[in-house]
């Protein structure tokens, strides 16, 4: 099972200047729950955004085109095919960013697992790819209010493949 995890703008905007837009306590909390105890895949300038490296409690996997690249308790390839397959068929891998590596594992990915968050930012950068509605169908979605730990309203939205 490969899952994309992503938190978004109106805009599907997801960063600025290699940061998340957004620091929502319960899409934190949502994606620790979620990938604690499976597989992470990212890109390497994700990984450089991380503030203490690797994410404990998860295999933690890196993509990157320096061949030569070591990281503190994270493996690290050059594709994420390679990366891919180095993985059991039985893992659950969630891959967290960044808009490249997004880009690449749509068409492998059997669910979206989208934190929508109600804004439009000032500045971003960094953008998700649109969700092809003909290939993604809604299967959840609980929506809350801004509230004083939640500066915009958001919904979790989990996307699966449509069976073609």
């Amino acid at each position: 099972m490969i899952s994309i995890i992503v938190n978004i703008a109106a805009n599907n905007a997801i960063g600025f200047e290699n940061k998340l837009l957004y620091w929502l306590p319960n899409d934190m909390k949502r994606f620790k729950q979620l990938t604690t105890g499976h597989t992470i895949v990212m890109g390497r300038k994700t990984f450089e955004s991380l503030p203490k490296g690797a994410l404990p409690n998860r295999r933690n996997i890196v993509i990157s085109r320096q061949k030569e690249l070591r990281l503190e308790n994270a493996e690290c390839f050059t594709s994420l095919q390679e990366a891919l397959a180095h993985c059991d068929h039985h893992e659950e891998i969630y891959i967290i960013g960044g808009a490249s590596i997004y880009e690449q594992a749509i068409p492998f990915a059997d669910r979206l697992l989208i934190t929508q968050v109600d804004n439009v930012p000032e500045k971003a950068d960094t953008f998700f790819p649109t969700i092809d509605a003909t290939i993604w169908k809604i299967t959840k979605k609980e929506s809350y209010p801004a509230d004083e730990k939640h500066q915009y309203p958001y919904c979790f939205i989990d996307y699966e493949r449509m069976c073609i």
